[in-house]
């Protein structure tokens, strides 16, 4: 996968904006969110543990185990 994922900092609910490619994909809860929404965008065979081991997904704010602002 060549295109950059930014997974930004948790807001005040917990929710963290998730962009590909220049476009936001969605708002996630959790490290299985991120996976849904990069299915959606056409990784279909991605799941929970390909986001945590991902080295093309550049987490702000923290990593996959932070969700509180």
């Amino acid at each position: 996968m060549s295109i950059p994922v930014i997974v930004y900092p948790p807001d005040e609910q917990g929710g963290r904006r998730v962009r590909a490619d220049g476009a936001i994909l969605g708002l996630a809860f959790s490290v299985r969110d991120v996976a849904a929404l990069l299915q959606t965008a056409g990784l279909q065979d991605f799941d929970e543990m390909d986001v945590v081991r991902s080295t093309w997904i550049e987490w702000r704010g923290g990593g996959p185990d932070d969700w509180t602002h």
